[in-house]
């Protein structure tokens, strides 16, 4: 009858050290999924670019709000290029 007088952790510390070390990573990888998923929903800070003026005026000729002669005038201004005069076609090029 030896070992009556251990204090519990006896030749099994090693297990409970290992069972401990699962816990912890267990309920670390919970936390980091959870911090993981909420943080890239559909609000979450920083997930959306601001659109940038080319693609801000191409959806507004895409929705019709300015007609195709508009949509190179401010293209250009834009671009740093004059929008002085120039002819357009029915596909907005020269």
């Amino acid at each position: 009858m030896m070992g009556w007088y251990d204090d519990g952790w006896g030749a099994n510390w090693p297990a409970t050290v290992m069972m401990m070390l699962f816990w912890v990573a267990l309920i670390g990888a919970a936390i980091w999924a959870a911090v993981r998923f909420v943080g890239s929903g559909p609000g979450a800070a920083g997930t959306t670019a601001a659109p940038t003026p080319r693609s801000v005026l191409d959806q507004r000729l895409a929705s019709g709000e300015i007609d195709a002669e508009q949509y190179v005038q401010l293209r250009r201004l834009l671009d740093g290029r004059s929008a002085g005069a120039g002819t357009v076609d029915a596909k907005g090029q020269h």
